[in-house]
């Protein structure tokens, strides 16, 4: 795919709680996905080890070295853990806010290479704020039943867009995401608090499937009654006894 260099500045937010046997994944995905970046693109990654006892931040700081920052913390929320991400992001960028996209995922995922191309050559069209898919990587924790059910319940439009939001796959432009007001301290469904004000303002906001990342199929999440715990409640029930 060629892509014109546009004058973009793109921070990837990425918060985490004791993510160290899946955060080198992560990192990975996402470095290869900066590395992918036209050349005039500027990038950056904030990361922000939120509440960990484990080696998460040292394991980030090793990784990312001086192409970004790790940082940790003890918001207790996801909500202030990418608001504090956001915060620090937004100092860091020397650019005009218009021209300063904020994308955000998940310690327990993995970016595919166009994850951050795809993003900005939305933005170039007009995209303010992008919602994309998950997949999962494994329902190894989870009866043999769940991953139909999952995948049968996943609503996906033949025109190529979906109801979902999910902050392991959210774009948003800086100056959008100031006016509406940025991360909220929720603990849990802060993407979906986040999208819906964005689209209150009238912002042109864009669920597109073809915007993939995988995340993990752990029965236990990070946040309460986050996507874990909803994968987790369809094995809720077994086939047999709902029928």
């Amino acid at each position: 795919m060629h892509i014109e260099p546009y004058p973009w500045h793109i921070a990837v937010l990425i918060p985490a709680r004791n993510e160290e046997f899946l955060l080198s994944r992560c990192l990975r995905s996402v470095q290869a996905a900066r590395a992918a970046l036209p050349p005039g693109v500027t990038s950056d990654v904030v990361f922000i080890a939120d509440c960990c006892s484990d080696n998460t931040l040292s394991l980030a700081k090793e990784m990312l070295g001086a192409s970004g920052v790790a940082a940790s913390s003890q918001c207790g929320s996801v909500g202030l853990a990418r608001r504090l991400a956001a915060r620090i992001a937004l100092k860091r960028c020397a650019g005009p806010l218009r021209h300063c996209w904020l994308a955000n995922t998940d310690a327990d995922c993995e970016v595919p290479e166009t994850w951050l191309i795809d993003q900005i050559s939305l933005a170039e069209q007009g995209a303010e704020a992008i919602a994309g898919v998950v997949s999962v990587d494994s329902f190894e924790e989870h009866p043999p039943y769940v991953a139909t059910r999952f995948r049968d319940s996943y609503l996906l439009n033949p025109d190529g867009t979906h109801p979902h939001v999910h902050g392991a796959n959210l774009g948003v432009r800086a100056d959008v995401y100031l006016a509406a007001g940025g991360w909220s301290g929720l603990s849990t469904a802060e993407d979906h608090d986040l999208w819906n004000r964005v689209m209150a303002h009238g912002r042109d906001c864009r669920s597109l499937t073809r915007l993939e990342v995988i995340t993990s199929g752990r029965v236990r999440g990070r946040a309460p009654n986050g996507f874990a715990a909803a994968l987790a409640a369809h094995g809720s029930t077994h086939p047999e006894v709902a029928a």
